[in-house]
């Protein structure tokens, strides 16, 4: 990917990061949940959002499928693909954290090298990997989509887990194995996680 025009230069605005966060009551940062297909990555990135919103805060869910309908729908699945997947991600993640807002994102992201180039490109201080580590089994057990069955009948090339490796972090901020682990338990642990009381009342 080529660099950016030297021609071009970043135009400071008078707001600061600093004054939007402070304004929202909030810190902002990405929280980036990687995982296999039909690990539960979406269903909690959704749950984590509809809590936040709840008691206030500012968020936004950047979903795989759902950035493919629009602004990476020109990409395919090979490895040079997912990794510019990944980093217009994560560029955008940036960009909303610097407008204060707290970005949830839902991504396979199998590739260990293109998590960090995410981390750099958000900034280490505001990314936090999250680690949804259901096994392969119950992840094709559940299948929704029937990616698993198609993938190993040949009529889905590249499919992390059949025909295309999922590198899994070793170490990130929080793992969450969806087999084991509900969605309520989940929520409260990363609302607690984040800077707020689990739970409705709170």
């Amino acid at each position: 990917m080529s660099r950016a025009d030297p021609n071009l230069r970043w135009h400071e605005g008078s707001v600061a990061r600093a004054d939007r966060e402070s304004r929202l009551g909030q810190t902002a940062m990405t929280l980036w949940f990687t995982g296999l297909s039909a690990s539960g990555k979406s269903t909690l990135a959704f749950a984590l959002e509809q809590a936040l919103t709840q008691r206030g805060r500012a968020c936004y869910v950047l979903d795989g499928d759902n950035v493919r309908h629009g602004l990476n729908r020109d990409l395919g699945f090979s490895a040079q693909d997912r990794s510019e997947n990944i980093r217009r991600i994560a560029e955008v993640a940036r960009l909303m954290n610097d407008a204060g807002l707290i970005v949830i994102t839902s991504f396979i992201s199998p590739f260990a090298a293109d998590r960090e180039r995410a981390r750099q490109i958000v900034g280490a201080d505001h990314f936090r990997e999250v680690y949804v580590s259901t096994p392969f089994t119950v992840c094709e057990e559940r299948d929704p989509k029937g990616l698993y069955a198609r993938a190993k009948a040949g009529n889905v090339a590249d499919f992390t887990g059949v025909s295309s490796p999922y590198e899994p972090p070793a170490r990130p901020d929080i793992e969450i194995d969806t087999q084991v682990v509900s969605v309520e338990a989940a929520i409260d642990r990363l609302m607690t996680w984040v800077g707020c009381s689990p739970g409705l009342s709170g």
